[in-house]
């Protein structure tokens, strides 16, 4: 069997092992966020556009609303990238660099995550990969050894500018690509003629279209979603350098990807940069690689952000890569030991990052606090101890109680894993927030136990309802549970002064194999009255 069939094989082995797994793990909590989100169906989010809602919500009304439901894209979206890199990466280098390359995309600890976990990322890969590929086809002439003639407009021009699009609606950073587009155009003589044809412009046009829907949706949220992509970045406060920034920005980006591996990254992109005036090819790849490492390079000199900002710029260059270590590893038997030892500890941190109890199995301590596996263990018990403590309280007072939760997380995880979800009213999440003034996710945007709702016709309000707002509050009066992950944290005041009393009723400790994952803190509050404005 040819090594293209053995790739094709283990990628049809991986994907089967995937969907397995998809579906015997516990959501992580933004996970059941995006899931809520997919039960609001908009044009665009608090943070994000579309495309994750979307898609969630495309595959649970197939597989249904559960673990695999959600997530059961992700695999595919994994598989259709790898399937997508080769015949991309076969097409430049040949079939060899081709089946290496896919073979470590599919190594990489954090791409892993991305093919079990469904987030944005899966999506803003899979698009990534699939614009930079049909680029290619637009630029490439029919002669396959001439890349950078000038091939005149081509419809994968159009269908360029609509995968970037669509990875934007997932991703904003996805809009990174036209800025790519544009330096490999300008950095390339004979294809600067493209700024004056229909092709490029027409890019520009689909992906205008695709990235209106958000621009309107913020327009009229006050451009919610760019003052918090601001304040993720840091960037609404005074830039202030701090040494030790960059220098975790880079273990990260190491760590994630496997210390060998990524160094090999590292490695590739720095031999790279010398070819990039003189061959196309890699400044093609460059050109999609270097604007995420600059702009996130120098925003953690400042703060180093998260390591999956970049993933999707580790496409190309990983491309790159294979291409440039290949011809070594073949004619270097200390190259080939050593990418060998690389690929049994990328897989190892492949396999342990989604369950670290595999370590503790081998006796290899590992605390909780730094697991990253822990965000998928204990919210459906914790979800089955508290729906168990309101139905009891329920019996005992006879009236409905609600649910608030620290954090849009928790309230997330607790929202899908509850036994019994009843909803207050049409739209309303099961687990809400503290109310706030202020806009602080997508909560904030769903029906509040602390609104106003106007009186039907003919109705009316009772006195233990009625305030001096137009309308009623139909939560005035009522009890409800808080519940914080946080275990040194208080109730905060948007709950000890939205209610006439607060008392802390139970600490729910969720366990694992004998250590704890976290602890839940539950307080009763009766009596709400609401904030005074």
């Amino acid at each position: 069997m040819n090594p293209k069939r053995w790739l094709f094989l283990g990628l049809a082995l991986l994907t089967t092992l995937r969907l397995w797994l998809v579906g015997n793990i516990e959501l992580s909590p933004d996970e059941a966020y995006y899931y809520l989100w997919s039960q609001h169906p908009d044009i665009c989010y608090y943070s994000k556009g579309p495309g994750i809602s979307a898609a969630i919500w495309i595959s649970t009304h197939i597989f249904g609303g559960t673990e695999f439901g959600i997530r059961v894209f992700s695999p595919l979206l994994a598989l259709a990238t790898s399937l997508l890199l080769f015949f991309f990466t076969r097409r430049l280098y040949g079939q060899s660099v081709a089946v290496w390359g896919t073979l470590a995309l599919n190594f990489f600890p954090i791409l892993h995550v991305g093919g079990v976990l469904m987030t944005i990322d899966p999506l803003s890969i899979f698009f990534w990969m699939a614009a930079i590929y049909t680029l290619w086809l637009a630029l490439e002439h029919q002669s396959n050894d001439a890349p950078d003639s000038d091939p005149g407009w081509s419809f994968w021009w159009p269908a360029t500018g609509a995968l970037i699009g669509l990875g934007f609606l997932c991703k904003w950073t996805n809009a990174m690509q036209l800025l790519s587009v544009i330096i490999l155009l300008a950095s390339s003589p004979k294809m600067r003629t493209h700024f004056r044809k229909p092709g490029f412009w027409s890019m520009l046009l689909v992906f205008a279209i695709f990235a209106l829907p958000p621009i309107l949706w913020n327009a009229r949220h006050n451009w919610i979603t760019f003052s918090h992509v601001t304040h993720r970045g840091g960037l609404h406060q005074p830039f202030k350098l701090s040494l030790g920034e960059p220098f975790v920005f880079l273990g990260l980006h190491l760590g994630v990807y496997s210390p060998i591996l990524g160094g090999a990254l590292l490695v590739a992109l720095v031999n790279n940069l010398r070819k990039w005036r003189t061959h196309f090819k890699p400044r093609f790849l460059l050109s999609f690689t270097l604007p995420l490492f600059v702009m996130y390079g120098w925003l953690s000199l400042k703060k180093a952000g998260e390591a999956n900002w970049t993933a999707p710029a580790i496409i190309s260059l990983g491309v790159l890569a294979a291409a440039y270590w290949h011809e070594s590893a073949i004619h270097s038997p200390r190259v080939r030991r050593t990418f060998g030892i690389g690929f049994g500890l990328a897989l190892l941190l492949s396999v342990t990052i989604i369950d670290v109890d595999l370590l503790r199995k081998v006796g290899i301590p590992f605390p909780r606090k730094a697991d990253p596996s822990a965000r998928l263990r204990g919210w459906q018990t914790a979800a089955e101890h508290i729906g168990a403590l309101r139905n009891k309280l329920e019996k005992e007072s006879g009236r409905p109680i609600f649910l608030i939760a620290s954090s849009y997380g928790a309230a997330a995880s607790l929202s899908f894993y509850l036994p019994e979800k009843p909803l207050e009213g049409e739209g309303h999440p099961p687990v809400y927030i503290p109310e706030s003034q202020n806009i602080e996710n997508q909560f904030s945007f769903w029906p509040r136990y602390d609104e106003f709702v106007a009186l039907k016709p003919g109705q009316k309000p009772r006195d233990s309802l009625f305030t001096e707002e137009a309308g009623i509050n139909p939560f005035h009066g009522r009890t409800a549970l808080f519940v914080t992950d946080n275990e040194d944290e208080k109730p905060p005041s948007a709950i000890t002064g939205g209610f006439g009393s607060t008392e802390l009723i139970a600490c729910l400790d969720i366990e694992r194999r004998g250590q704890r994952l976290r602890q839940l803190r539950i307080f009763r509050c009766d009596n709400y009255r609401s904030l005074s404005l």
